[in-house]
């Protein structure tokens, strides 16, 4: 049965992989007996929080993510079977039970002024947004950038929220030491779509106006059309490139639908809900770039796909970078400027 909440991306919490024990709906069921969640929020008790990953597909090492679960309710999202981890489900719990890391600053500012950390790059949103709703009050990623600031470590944003334009102060003061840039993610520029698909992120036009705002005042801003939908919003392509460059985004690059685990059968679910008459269309293009599967979770294809959609897909979104006069790759951030805080040494002779 396909369901739909207002405001929410997912329709249920389908089982959790490692814990075999669910919710069956009856077949009595009906859509009043189960509204939408309202969304709640946990201390999150990590203790550190820089990670590091090595894959070779990922062009740095480490990053930071002060949620846990997004609000944003992306039915796309790849992050979501993260949550199986906490024993919750992949669908609407993902969404609705945030954790918050409420120490993320003072472990920043411990891992930073560690010895041991060597000066380098620190991408921010890399599994979930750093500007999703609760931001606004929270204000986890705005004191992150302050430590960031403190210190002068380059740091990369990725994010779908124009919430990222409150921290221009900040993300100026970085960008004068070439240790900051940000990455404005768009799907579509069709706002009905973007409501169902992306249900609490910032409206297209709201994006594109964040990208305005931030080269306006001389930080280095590019998009990411990610995902890419094969057969749903591959055609958009063009059209926000042009209005990405339009605002002022430097740079652009793509990364293909990706379905891990079960958002394989979240997604399904929600184009038989939204979209029934493009749902084989899309499933059918997906699985030719896949190998005849919904996911590739190969190193070197699963970013971008493969076979003849694949190839026609890159060659025509390099070929728009081009015409438009955006650069394949985002600004090289600088550690020239970093600072542990502590004086340094003085010689003997001085």
């Amino acid at each position: 049965m396909s369901t739909t909440h207002r405001g929410r991306g997912a329709g249920d919490n389908p089982p959790n992989r490692f814990i075999p024990l669910y919710r069956e709906k009856l077949d009595t069921w009906c859509e009043e007996d189960d509204p939408a969640p309202h969304t709640l929020f946990f201390r999150d008790q990590s203790r550190t929080l820089l990670s590091s990953n090595d894959s070779p597909d990922i062009p740095f090492t480490f990053s930071l993510n002060p949620y846990r679960g997004c609000e944003h309710g992306c039915i796309y999202c790849y992050a979501r079977p993260t949550h199986e981890w906490l024993g919750l489900s992949a669908g609407l719990d993902f969404e609705s039970r945030i954790f918050v890391k409420e120490d993320a600053p003072e472990l920043l500012r411990r891992e930073l002024a560690s010895k041991k950390w060597q000066p380098q790059n620190v991408s921010i949103g890399a599994v979930t947004d750093p500007y999703q709703p609760v931001e606004r009050r929270l204000q986890l990623t705005r004191r992150c950038l302050e430590v960031f600031a403190e210190f002068r470590n380059p740091v990369g944003i990725v994010t779908k929220n124009a919430l990222v334009t409150r921290d221009i102060d900040i993300l100026k003061e970085l960008a004068a030491v070439d240790a900051a840039a940000v990455y404005i993610s768009i799907t579509t520029l069709d706002a009905d779509l973007a409501r169902v698909m992306e249900p609490r992120a910032s409206a297209p036009a709201a994006r594109i106006r964040a990208i305005e705002e931030l080269a306006a005042a001389g930080i280095p801003v590019g998009v990411m059309t990610a995902p890419v939908i094969p057969g749903l919003t591959d055609h958009e392509i063009p059209a926000i490139l042009e209005a990405a460059a339009g605002a002022g985004a430097m740079t652009a690059g793509y990364v293909v639908l990706r379905l891990p685990f079960g958002v394989k059968e979240l997604f399904t679910d929600w184009l038989e809900a939204h979209f029934p008459s493009k749902k084989e269309k899309v499933l059918g293009r997906l699985r030719e770039t896949r190998d005849g599967k919904l996911n590739d979770a190969n190193f070197g294809s699963r970013m971008t796909g493969q076979g003849e959609w694949a190839e026609v897909f890159g060659d025509m979104f390099r070929l728009h970078r081009r015409r438009l006069g955006m650069q394949e790759r985002g600004p090289k951030l600088s550690t020239a400027a970093f600072t542990n805080g502590r004086p340094k040494q003085m010689s003997l002779f001085e």
